[in-house]
């Protein structure tokens, strides 16, 4: 096995989480609450809206277990490539099956790991408003629970210095949500559940953005 198409690695993710601390609690002020709700072992998905880049190194430097995220392959350019391999992120292609991302996602699962998914697909209105079938494929077939996961501030303000992030030392929210499973217990993967555990993932996943925004009091507008 090449090292581009390499299985990410926990230690690798234990050393981007090591990162992921460092920067954001030294450029940011992090407000994590729920933290607890994440399992303290075995496998899990953490689903996360998405509103701007630095939602998954937030993420990453916030929750209490290495992540491995599933980050589209236009951003593993130049010296990133390596770099996001190293510390166990996983690259997809989201304009095809990726195979070999899906391998190394469930594998990620099968290991008792974290994984990390934007289920939006891409980077929008962070409102979990559409989502892709990904994310009840491998909930249901890595048998994982979800734990949702709303990232809030990221987007209000923009930086003097940085105008792409937010202000320097500004808070960010970083709420989890309780575990639940999308599956029926059956085990089953047909189109039928699969649509059915998309279904129960939106609402979930919806109802805990809602609880967010009224428990931190964020609405979180684009930034103008």
């Amino acid at each position: 096995m090449t090292e581009a198409t390499a299985a990410p690695t926990l230690r690798g993710a234990a050393v981007g989480r090591g990162i992921g601390i460092g920067l954001m609690y030294g450029l940011f002020r992090p407000r994590v609450l729920g933290a607890w709700r994440v399992p303290t072992s075995g496998p899990v998905i953490l689903a996360v809206n998405h509103a701007h880049n630095i939602d998954g190194p937030m993420l990453m430097g916030t929750a209490p277990r290495p992540v491995h995220f599933l980050i589209k392959k236009e951003a593993f350019v130049g010296p990133l490539d390596p770099f996001l391999r190293g510390i166990g992120q996983l690259k997809v292609d989201r304009a095809t099956v990726d195979r070999t991302a899906i391998t190394h996602a469930l594998g990620v699962l099968e290991d008792g790991g974290v994984l990390g998914i934007f289920p939006e697909g891409t980077r929008g209105e962070g409102d979990f408003a559409s989502l892709r079938a990904g994310l009840a494929y491998f909930a249901v077939r890595g048998g994982a629970p979800i734990v949702p996961v709303a990232v809030l501030g990221s987007t209000g303000r923009r930086g003097r210095l940085i105008p792409a992030l937010p202000p320097l030392r500004s808070r960010v929210d970083v709420v989890f949500g309780d575990a639940f499973q999308a599956g029926d217990g059956s085990g089953r993967r047909t189109r039928k559940v699969l649509d059915e555990a998309t279904l129960r993932i939106q609402g979930e996943l919806s109802a805990h953005l809602e609880h967010a925004r009224r428990l931190t009091g964020r609405q979180d507008p684009p930034a103008e």
